[in-house]
């Protein structure tokens, strides 16, 4: 049975993929997820993602998963802002169970749903997966495209054989660069389908060859900045947005520097945001040496835009 969405969701913009912060007890702290989400939204995000990638979802146990979504559920709902939820698996029957879980989640608008890992399926395969997850989904899909962590690669036959689905309604592109696989999907997608940039230091060109937007964890720090920088490049002001691009380069290179999301936690911890900088083995802290990198570059693009910083700020109330 089909769920085909009544209306398409509007996914143009930037979206922030909330880490998931843990409590020095270990336990994720539910207050701290408050508080990250409502100044992540505050500061120009156009909505949330809980559990990509960036919230260690592969770690998360028992209903730890369910609480975080039910939480930037609730924040989303009050806030009158969009959630998209990761929910894709390397099995196709699991992966229909996590997205019939959505169905009376307030806000969802969308499920991000990995190309199945591990299991390194043809590509026939994986485009069958899709078609099989969006029959069932409750919710629009955005299928994510991440090789380096999947061991599968589609290219844009794939890609845009998987576009073709009824319900599914974006693409998050995390190839580390602009490919000719990449602008041949932008060139050649249905319309209404978004294409949102899933590597940070490509934002800018791939907006600028038609994506809708980004999913960026860098967006955690600086987020006026990058959320300016979307919106710049969403509107055609490319002298801005390079600009901006520039500022922001050396913040993503350092917040990447170790493997995701060692950085974002510990430039958060260090800014007072999370209680620990912590997370789940086997994965491991930033080292210090990374989070002083990353410090500076984050204080040196805030000081290259003090002034549009302080005026958002001045909007905010603050």
């Amino acid at each position: 049975m089909s769920f085909a969405a009544a209306t398409d969701p509007d996914l143009r913009g930037l979206w922030v993929p909330l880490v998931t912060p843990f409590a020095p007890d270990g336990a994720v702290d539910l207050d701290a997820l408050d508080r990250l989400a409502r100044r992540v939204l505050a500061e120009g995000a156009t909505g949330l993602v809980a559990l990509g990638t960036t919230g260690e979802p592969a770690v998360l146990d028992g209903d730890e998963p369910r609480v975080v979504i039910e939480h930037c559920a609730a924040i989303c709902a009050e806030l009158g802002r969009p959630l998209v939820v990761g929910a894709g698996t390397n099995s196709t029957r699991s992966t229909i169970a996590a997205v019939e879980r959505l169905a009376s989640v307030p806000s969802v608008v969308a499920a991000l749903v990995v190309v199945p890992y591990y299991t390194r399926p043809s590509c026939d395969g994986v485009v069958e997966h899709f078609r099989a997850v969006a029959a069932a989904s409750p919710v629009p899909l955005v299928a994510y495209n991440v090789p380096y962590r999947t061991g599968r690669g589609l290219g844009a036959t794939d890609l845009l054989r998987i576009a073709a689905i009824d319900n599914v309604v974006g693409l998050k592109q995390s190839v580390g660069c602009v490919d000719a696989d990449t602008l041949e999907v932008l060139r050649e997608a249905p319309d209404g389908f978004h294409v949102l940039a899933g590597d940070d230091a490509f934002i800018v060109p791939t907006i600028a060859m038609g994506g809708a937007g980004a999913i960026a964890a860098s967006a955690h720090v600086c987020t006026p900045l990058f959320a300016d920088m979307v919106a710049a490049a969403r509107h055609g002001d490319l002298t801005r947005a390079r600009a901006l691009a520039e500022s922001l380069l050396p913040v993503v290179l350092a917040g990447f520097a170790e493997p995701n999301p060692a950085g974002w936690k510990a430039a958060l911890h260090r800014a007072g945001e999370l209680a620990t900088a912590d997370l789940r083995a086997p994965s491991a802290p930033a080292s210090p040496e990374a989070t002083e990198v990353l410090v500076a570059a984050i204080a040196e693009a805030r000081a290259s835009w003090a002034e549009d910083c302080r005026t958002f700020e001045h909007r905010l109330g603050a």
